[in-house]
This record gives C-alpha cells, structure tokens and sequence, in this order.
C-alpha cells in the first residue's frame, strides 16, 4: 500500500459512521484499524513510514455529550519476528474535558536514533524506567515538631529514592522497575510486595540472608522538613554486587536512574557504575538524582567527591539548591552563572533545579527558565522531590526529545510540580505518590 493509498484508506475509516459507546469499544476499533492495515499489506517494519490513525467527530460527539474525554495513547514497537504490535494503551479519563480531534499514533521518526540514545535499535523505545539503588523502611513521628526521643510512637512506611521514584511512574500509568537489594526478611519481602502491588517489576530485586533491610528514623519538623537517622552496618543495600544484576532488565531501559547513596559502600559502589556502563551502552538515557545524605558518607569531602565522580556521565540531573550550595563549595544557588559554569556540562541534556514549594529551573543547551510551584499545606515532605522525578520522567520516557521544547517541557515540569506538591499533603513517600487523575484535577484549576 502506498503511502497515497494509505490516506484514502483511513479518510475512508473516518467517514463511516463508527459511534463507540464505551472506552473498550472505542480501544478495538483502535486496534481492528491497525490490523486491517496491516491485513492490506501495508509495510509496517518500515523505519521510514509513518501511520497516523484518527477517530474524527463522531467519536468525539459520541463521548462529549457524555461530558468524559478518554485520550488514548498507543506505542508500537518493532519485534524482529512478528512485526509491530500494539504493547499498550493508557486511557486517562478527565470529567468536562471537550477535545474535538483524537489521534492516536505511532510515528517512527519518534523512535530514538543513535544520538538519541538508542543505538539505532527500535526496540529500545518501550517506555521503561529502570531505578537503581536503595529501599528501605522509612519510621515516621506520629506526631510533627519532636525529636526522636520524644516521639510517643512511629508508623512504618517503605522509602528509597530511587524505589520511590518507581512507585510514582507506576502510580502515574508508567512503566517502571527496581533494582536493588534488600534483606531476607520480613521488612524486605514487604518492600518487594508492595512494589509488585504498585505495578512496578520487581525481578531485579535481590535478597541478602546475611544482611538487614535498611531502616532509617525520619523526624519531621514543625515546617515539614526532615532529620534522619540511618541504620545500615552494613544493610542489604550495599552489598549488591555485579553479577546479581538483571543484564536484560537494564538493557531494555529508556531511562535508567539512579541517585548518589549506591556509590558510597562496596561493593555497591562497581556495582552501581557497572549498571551505568551497561544502560549507556544499551542506549539508555542516565539520569542523576543528588540526592545528598551526608550523615552516610564519611566526610563532607568524600561526598562531594563522590558526587561529582559521575556528574559528567548522565543525560539529565536533577539537583536542590541546598546540594548547589554543598557541590560549589558555598555559591549562590540561584544565580544562574553558578549554575551554567559549574554544574552544566557538555553532554547534559537537561539540568533540573527543584525549590520546594516555589516550583524549579530548568537548564538546556538551548534555553534556561523556570515553572512556579504548586501552594499547598505541608503535612510531610518526604518523597516531594522523588513525586517530581517520577513525573517529569514518566513525561521523557515518552517523549525522550521532550526537552528540546521548552513549552512541552514547562507543561511537563508544571505537571511534575504539581505530583511534589500532592506528596506532601500526606504522610510518608510511597503512600503519597499521585495518581495522574489527581494531578491532573490540579491542573484543571491552574
């Protein structure tokens, strides 16, 4: 079928009187039209080609005098044997919404090139967002504004940044993973369970019979913020080694992210740098998180060190402005010089700068500016800055150009902005993170 053949067909599709009353209807006519496509021997392993399939006005009056929009996003991606297959399809449902056109499409100039960090291989341009590094039992005050000592009692909660930041892909429709190590023992079959609950794969998990699950004491003061106390001599954590990893699991990663905590102990430390040597050959995007807890590394020094020994190897960074202040060495963490000279490097895609409840700023080869945050009422920060990562990621691993655009990327940054704040309106971090239907009730209002 020629490319002209093509246009006739489908305008011939839009012009028959198809009035789905339901999402799951309207999701078959979807995928009836990509096989009858197929079944008239369009050539859909062409790199080349593009398909665009559009379920015009009477689809959309179908639903609109319902007052519910579904958008519907489709991913093909290339399988050597059998050719394009539809792998999933997230309908996100808003009340009120009034769209006039739906377009549901693939186009394979969207798939990553070689300079896009894919090596050339459309197989890599699955969605997924592996997470490497630690999860933990995160012990909160019942009560904010006491120390330690004085808390009457704490409730559990599961932690880890990086674990964190997986729950909220998943919790956002994404596609997310975990790596790491946790004991074998109740705390650590419970993390693993409760990652399996949230959707995100957990068979990179391994379990320590010699060491514990991590536990860290998290104190919240009467503003929300954070002290913490860790309890790791060693955790299971740590002791990930090399040949534990899952090879596949990483290779099959659009983004593959990580913060600093993994690079502080061996063998966690090879093993962490291994994962990343492994995902940049594989044409992962990397992603860095600081995420500074100095009360675990042996100095001041040996953090910033540490810190700053993989700085110049990941694709996007995202950083506060207290750790600014940390890594320069006392500069002014709002001054953008600062930012650009110290902190920007050549390879960098994108640098992100997140200010609590003020928004962030973002960095580019191209262009710099900032998103205003979201006001809310602080109950707990905990997992604020991971809620932030999880969706502004969740937006790239869709769209890994995202950030050559600054208004995509301020409506993603807003979008990740909004998922902070939601977060510390509740208590602990993985039973904090937004779903999208959330977020997006903010963002109706903004």
């Amino acid at each position: 079928m020629t490319r002209t053949d093509r246009k006739r067909y489908i305008t011939r599709q839009e012009k028959k009187q198809i009035k789905p009353k339901t999402p799951l209807t309207a999701f078959c006519v979807l995928v009836v039209s990509v096989y009858e496509l197929k079944s008239r021997g369009e050539n859909l392993e062409s790199e080349s080609e593009s398909i665009k399939i559009i379920i015009f006005d009477t689809f959309c009056k179908t639903i609109k005098g319902e007052t519910i929009s579904f958008s519907i996003l489709l991913h093909l991606f290339k399988s050597p044997s059998q050719g394009f297959h539809p792998t999933y399809c997230l309908f996100s449902v808003s009340v009120d919404c009034d769209f006039s056109l739906y377009q549901i499409h693939t186009d394979m100039a969207d798939i990553p090139t070689s300079d896009d960090h894919s090596n050339g291989n459309p197989e890599k341009f699955n969605s997924l967002v592996v997470c490497f590094g630690e999860m933990l039992i995160d012990f909160v005050p019942s009560i904010a504004g006491v120390s330690l000592a004085e808390a009457p009692d704490f409730k559990k909660a599961p932690g880890g940044a990086p674990a964190n930041v997986a729950v909220g892909i998943s919790r956002l429709g994404g596609s997310s993973a975990f790596i790491g190590k946790v004991g074998d023992d109740e705390f650590g079959h419970m993390l693993a369970d409760i990652l399996k609950e949230n959707k995100v794969d957990n068979s990179g998990m391994r379990f320590d019979q010699n060491a514990r699950t991590a536990l860290a004491f998290v104190t919240l003061r009467s503003d929300g913020e954070r002290e913490f106390m860790f309890f790791r001599n060693p955790s299971a954590d740590m002791l990930l080694r090399e040949s534990e990893l899952d090879l596949n699991l990483i290779k099959q990663a659009t983004i593959f992210h990580y913060g600093s905590i993994s690079l502080i102990d061996e063998p966690c430390k090879s093993t962490h740098l291994s994962a990343m040597a492994i995902a940049k050959k594989s044409g992962s995007i990397l992603s860095y998180d600081v995420n500074l807890r100095l009360p675990l590394w042996p100095s001041e020094d040996a953090a910033r060190k540490g810190i700053m020994s993989i700085w110049d190897q990941a694709d996007i960074i995202k950083v506060s402005e207290d750790e600014i202040t940390f890594l320069t060495g006392g500069d002014d963490p709002y001054d953008d010089n600062v930012v650009l000279k110290k902190l920007f490097h050549s390879n960098l895609k994108l640098l992100l700068v997140s200010e609590g409840p003020e928004g962030c700023r973002y960095y580019t080869q191209q262009f710099k500016g900032r998103v205003p945050g979201v006001k809310v009422k602080p109950v707990d920060t905990t997992g604020a800055g991971d809620a932030f990562v999880g969706g502004i990621l969740s937006n790239l691993a869709l769209d890994t150009n995202l950030y050559k655009d600054e208004a995509k990327l301020k409506e993603a940054l807003l979008f990740a902005n909004v998922c902070g704040a939601l977060t510390v309106t509740k208590k602990g971090a993985i039973p904090a993170m937004p779903t999208r239907d959330e977020v997006h009730k903010i963002l109706k209002h903004k």
